[in-house]
């Protein structure tokens, strides 16, 4: 095998908090420590089409550890199997390929979520080196026990309830939360649990509006005024299906609106309805963030540099670790509807909307 020279880092899929940090520490590390020319690869995936790089240099990155966004700018639309024209779709791989040739690069760390790691794979398998790097606020990757960006989005979140909870208190209202996680509802979890709501509906355990409205009726008879209610994006009802605010593109988004008119009609007691949207992707990352980004970027410098390629960094424990990125794809994270977690928010008197 040819010994690696040049290198390229593109991000792909939504924008998450901790790209830059990866960023920063697979440059320094690379050109440091193996000597490598380092290209940052615009736009995903889409860059390769086009042929949009630039050189990082240590000079370019300097500053940019606590920056949100990314530096190298992301796309989710930029699959190069299934590339929009018009109304139909291409699969302009072997242009990529050619494009990755002509460009001198020896091999490409991709960092993304499911979306991007799957390309990342077909690519490998069509004989491209990669190394992954996950990427992903709904921390939903089975193979890794964090995803870059997860913290931070909870963090993001957890401040919102608490926020809420002085207003809704203040004038006896239900307050409705509705946090990212379209399969997965860790964000909501996480940051219900955290934030001290009473009720948390995630997409792994669907709702009925009775047992909801059951569940605040009983706070009420206790004493209480007033109720904070977090859900994630991909919840649905017993039954029911997701709620997309453009289902053509699939965008999720409005459930919290569904979830306050469902009980709205049952209850006495004025309902606000909070969608936290992309402010949980933006911003700075928090201190755990960083610390993982910065890990994750340098072992996939380390790992390309030695050309052990097809593999994807993970947590786990206090270790990091390279797995095979289709291992990696193969099973998301859910949650465990019978984990600890969740039992310790039933212990709690925390309500998932399923009467339990």
């Amino acid at each position: 095998m040819a010994k690696v020279q040049r290198i390229g880092i593109l991000t792909g899929g939504g924008d998450c908090p901790g790209l830059n940090a990866v960023i920063r520490a697979a440059v320094r590390t690379a050109t440091r420590d193996h000597s490598l020319e380092v290209l940052g690869i615009q736009l995903g995936f889409e860059g390769l089409l086009m042929k949009s790089c630039v050189p990082l240099t240590n000079e370019l990155i300097r500053g940019i550890l606590p920056k949100g966004g990314t530096l190298l700018r992301t796309t989710n639309r930029g699959n190069p199997f299934e590339y929009p024209v018009g109304d139909r779709c291409e699969d302009r791989s072997a242009e990529v390929i050619k494009n990755i040739r002509e460009l001198g690069i020896d091999g490409i760390i991709a960092i993304g979520g499911d979306g991007t790691l799957k390309i990342a794979q077909r690519l490998f398998e069509m004989g491209i080196p990669m190394i992954a790097v996950p990427k992903t606020i709904d921390n939903d990757l089975a193979a890794t026990d964090f995803t870059f960006g997860f913290m931070t989005a909870v963090f993001v979140a957890t401040d919102a309830v608490d926020r809420l909870h002085s207003t809704a208190e203040s004038h006896n209202r239900v307050m409705v939360l509705e946090v990212m996680g379209r399969n997965c509802g860790w964000i909501a979890l996480y940051s219900g649990l955290a934030g001290g709501a009473d009720i948390i509906l995630i997409p792994e355990i669907p709702y009925r509006p009775e047992a909801i409205i059951e569940s605040i009726r009983s706070r009420q008879s206790e004493g209480s005024s007033f109720d904070i209610i977090v859900v994630a994006e991909g919840a649905k009802r017993v039954g029911g299906e997701e709620r997309y605010i453009d289902r053509r593109s699939r965008r999720l988004g409005g459930i919290a609106y569904q979830v306050a008119d469902e009980i709205g009609r049952e209850i006495n007691q004025e309902i606000r309805v909070t969608v936290l949207g992309h402010i949980q992707r933006g911003g700075s990352p928090i201190p755990f963030d960083r610390l993982l980004a910065t890990r994750f970027g340098k072992a996939a410098a380390d790992l390309i540099a030695h050309g052990d390629f097809g593999k994807m960094v993970a947590l786990r424990g206090e270790q990091i670790v390279a797995v095979p990125i289709r291992d990696a794809v193969s099973n998301p994270k859910y949650v465990d509807i019978n984990g600890e977690l969740v039992g310790t928010a039933r212990s709690l008197g925390v309500s998932f909307g399923d009467g339990l």
